[in-house]
């Protein structure tokens, strides 16, 4: 679990896992674009952004988690070979805390939080009221309080009830908005390849 290592000790692993990956790339997808669409779908497009990037096509996808929301709806099962294409993603299998079991997982978890860090921290020059520069965007006391005092900036989600955002009140308690927090607005979706050519999708 990426969360578990220090920042240190994360950045310190990103060149070695790119050298042990055969390819590897994160998919984002926009605040505007989970509004619009919800975290579902938003989290299935960065994925396939992050796919289309990768420049090869894995055998099998593992999910960290129980839910498949990579493969679209109308392709599951034997619906999935209805078109004349075939399906639009490889073969996908969920693994819970696939994170802490798997070797790919963990690497592109890895690799997905150095990445959206590194953008928090870049977005947050431009918005140095939420102190994005040391909270990276998490529900760190002085960003629910610049929340709550200021509202969203446009880098926020509307559709989630945020300090600011829905008449300055806490609507959710404080563990989901912990959650909500820190599910991405990158989806956390590395496409990455050992040398074994599994690839993990996280």
């Amino acid at each position: 679990d990426s969360k578990l290592l220090t920042e240190r000790a994360r950045r310190g692993l990103v060149p070695r896992i790119e050298r042990w990956a055969i390819a590897h790339a994160v998919g984002h997808a926009s605040p505007q674009e989970i509004d619009d669409i919800g975290i579902m779908a938003a989290l299935r497009l960065a994925g396939l952004r992050a796919l289309a990037t990768v420049g090869v096509v894995p055998d099998l996808v593992i999910l960290d988690g129980n839910h498949d929301w990579l493969t679209a709806p109308h392709e599951v099962g034997l619906l999935a070979f209805a078109g004349d294409d075939g399906p639009s993603t490889p073969p996908v299998t969920t693994m819970i805390k696939a994170d802490l079991k798997c070797s790919s997982v963990a690497a592109a978890s890895v690799l997905a939080k150095v990445e959206r860090d590194e953008l928090m921290v870049g977005l947050g020059a431009q918005h140095p009221a939420y102190g994005w520069h040391l909270n990276k965007g998490y529900s760190a006391p002085e960003h629910l309080d610049a929340l709550a005092r200021l509202g969203p900036c446009e880098l926020h989600r509307r559709s989630w009830r945020l300090p600011g955002v829905s008449g300055g009140v806490l609507a959710l308690p404080e563990e989901a908005l912990e959650e909500v927090l820190n599910e991405g607005t990158e989806a956390y979706v590395p496409a990455l390849m050992t040398t074994e050519t599994e690839t993990a999708v996280r």
